[in-house]
């Protein structure tokens, strides 16, 4: 017995050692889970040592061992007290007082044993010892289990099952060695075998736990083919008993009837095993008794959200879609059609799915079952009972699709956006309650990102004709200021069209306006800016800009004092339309006789400052505050409103800001500040370090 006794114990090893691994791993720092891993840890350390005991390996493995056992022991009673003390008010009753007792006292036997070198007189007080905690043991099983609110007995039913079996093992094994003043030799060396068959209880009432703070899950696959053989175990155990008693009675013949029984036994058991429907039926006992449900809904939720939101690049919105509902079911692909937005469904997507030309009428007999029922349609469920699906008529070009298989509705709480013909899966794949519960609640999901995706195109479709409907505002803005600059040409033209200067700065305003109608259209057509930022000379624009105007009256006095080689970061022509949009509302405010002035400042550093001040009409305080710079507001007959407005957007654009100073009767200060360009700031540096 002893090579039985080291292959019980190291197999007990084995398994207490992986069990401990796995709690380690899946700890996650509550009490009872710590108490748990320090049971099972000794109990791997109390078999491992029992085994190399066997083998010979000395006098000191085998009192190691015995040390082992009893801290082993004393950890599970460590464990039972931990979980039962909240049920006891938080106080240690008896029983646990009861526990430290019997640990000390196996301690002392030891102890006793060991100095009195194994004689009969120290034996029976350690076998009293030991069939003493295995009562113990008993009586903390029977307190947790009767303490434990029968509504909450599913969790730890399991755990008081495989202690109180290990439990009554000791018990048998220790009272038949104090009886008879030995230990049973076969008992003893299947010892650590029993105990590590309890193994799978104890993580099943962990899983069960979360109390015991435990990320514990049991792998439906494991124990469906745990199941099929621990079943197939014990019907070939039934089997030989029965043949067993068959060649026992059976006289002369007894061995005959004992080979067919077991050639049929084994007949029998492998059809069973090859059997599709009993393998479904154990897989649905399973789910049914030990899982409360078919799938696991967190992972299967987790791996759709995930599909949605990490799709391949390859794949547009519609396959992302398809693909992560056909994942569900096992299907290769499918098709989605979407509403388009003319009263009918379309077909939008499809991923390894054959090209389908057919459109669906939203108000249709089948839209409208999916629309008011919200079911998933099984296309072999309805050809084999049509009657369930009352009032639902499928459209035809869907009769002609042979791969579909399945139709799921996408429904947002305002109605039907869109349904995906599923093609057939890739093996049998059965539609129960289950599957239509995670394809509803899959669609919903998949309608929502859907809905929020395509809401977000149109939205960012809106957004670029609302930025093209500006553009062209500003365009129209920009030719108005052209035909007035052409306008006033022709006025004077009747005055001056003699004169040789005159005729040629018409010619010039004739190609400026030409120019800058062509520039329009281009950004018209392109939808950008018609020149890349770039560095630009304020004070050469700033010339141009009062060169420009120099017809007009009152004449605009520029002074630059000592701001030359000022450089800004700016598109040259929408800088100088904005800062010339500025310079003529100061021109439009002020009479003849009154006075215009454009200067610039580099006071402030890494900022030019420019300002424009006139002696016009002015403006309140609270037209500056209300009116000035909301688009389309203007007092001008023939203004457009939005000069101001495109103005103040543009200088934010590129890092500068717009300010006002104005009072009625006394005119008004324009302040312009527009950032330096680096180089600009770096030669200022240079300069004043020389």
């Amino acid at each position: 017995m002893l090579e039985v006794a080291a292959w019980s114990y190291g197999v007990a090893a084995f398994a207490y050692l992986a069990f401990g691994l796995y709690i380690f791993f899946a700890w996650r720092g509550a009490l009872p889970g710590g108490v748990l891993f320090a049971a099972v840890t000794l109990s791997a350390l109390w078999s491992g040592l029992s085994a190399l005991g066997v083998t010979g390996s000395g006098m000191s493995v085998s009192l190691a061992a015995s040390v082992a056992d009893v801290l082993r022991i004393g950890a599970w009673y460590a464990f039972l007290i931990v979980l039962a003390r909240p049920l006891w008010g938080g106080r240690l009753r008896w029983p646990a007082q009861l526990a430290v007792l019997t640990v000390l006292i196996q301690f002392a036997a030891l102890i006793a044993e060991l100095y009195l070198g194994g004689a009969a007189l120290a034996i029976r007080p350690l076998l009293a010892a030991w069939l003493g905690h295995a009562i113990v043991g008993l009586m903390l099983v029977e307190q947790l289990y009767r303490n434990v609110p029968p509504a909450s007995r599913w969790g730890i039913k399991p755990l008081c099952l495989a202690l109180a079996a290990g439990y009554t093992f000791e018990l048998y094994l220790f009272a038949d060695a104090a009886l008879f003043s030995r230990i049973d030799e076969d008992v003893w060396a299947v010892r650590g075998l029993a105990h590590a068959l309890v193994i799978p209880l104890i993580a099943l009432s962990g899983a069960r736990s979360p109390s015991w703070t435990l990320r514990m899950s049991v792998s439906r696959e494991v124990v469906f083919h745990s199941t099929a053989l621990a079943g197939a175990g014990l019907y070939l155990l039934v089997i030989a008993g029965a043949a067993y008693y068959v060649r026992y009675f059976g006289g002369d013949w007894g061995r005959a009837l004992q080979l067919a029984l077991l050639f049929a036994g084994l007949v029998l058991l492998g059809a069973l095993l090859f059997s599709g429907a009993l393998r479904a039926k154990l897989r649905v006992l399973i789910n049914k008794h030990l899982f409360p449900y078919r799938y696991d809904y967190r992972n299967e939720w987790l791996r759709f959200t995930q599909a949605l939101a990490s799709a391949d690049k390859s794949l547009d919105l519609g396959q992302t879609v398809i693909k992560a509902l056909s994942d569900l079911v096992e299907s290769p692909g499918g098709a989605l059609w979407l509403a388009n937005g003319r009263g009918a469904f379309a077909l939008h997507s499809r991923f390894n799915h054959p090209d389908v030309d057919a459109f669906e009428p939203a108000d249709s007999a089948f839209c409208r079952f999916m629309d008011e029922r919200g079911w998933v349609v099984d296309l072999g469920e309805y050809a084999e009972r049509p009657e369930r699906y009352e009032g639902m008529v499928l459209p035809g070009w869907l009769c002609r699709l042979e791969e579909a298989w399945a139709v799921i509705p996408l429904q947002t709480p305002d109605g039907l956006i869109g349904f995906v013909v599923l093609s057939s899966p890739r093996t049998p794949f059965e539609i129960d309650w289950e599957v239509l519960d995670l394809l509803k609640t899959a669609q919903r999901q998949a309608a929502g990102y859907l809905d929020r995706m395509l809401s977000a195109e149109a939205l960012l479709e809106a957004r670029k004709f609302d930025s093209f409907n500006r553009m062209s505002a500003f365009v129209v803005h920009d030719l108005k200021n052209l035909v007035a600059q052409l306008s006033l040409m022709l006025r004077n033209a009747e005055r001056h069209r003699d004169n040789p200067e005159f005729q040629q700065d018409m010619l010039e305003t004739v190609a400026h306006v030409e120019s800058r109608m062509r520039g329009l259209m281009t950004q018209l057509q392109e939808k950008r800016s018609i020149d890349p930022p770039r560095a630009v000379d304020l004070c050469t624009l700033l010339r141009t800009v009062c060169e420009r105007r120099r017809s007009q009256r009152p004449a605009v006095e520029l002074a630059l004092n000592e701001a030359h080689g000022i450089e800004v970061a700016a598109h040259p022509q929408r800088l100088e339309r904005i800062i010339g949009h500025v310079v003529q509302n100061a021109l439009d405010a002020t009479p003849e006789d009154g006075k215009v002035s454009l200067s610039v400042d580099h006071a402030t550093p890494g900022c030019a400052s420019l300002v424009v001040e006139d002696t016009g009409c002015g403006m309140t305080r609270a037209f500056i505050r209300e009116r000035l710079s909301r688009p389309f507001e203007t007092t001008k007959a023939s203004g457009m409103g939005i000069g101001v407005f495109e103005t103040r957007q543009y200088l934010e654009e590129i890092g500068g800001s717009l300010r006002y100073d104005s009072e009625p009767g006394r005119g008004t200060r324009v302040t312009i500040e527009l950032p330096v360009v680096q180089r600009e700031r770096q030669r200022s540096e240079i300069t004043g370090i020389q």
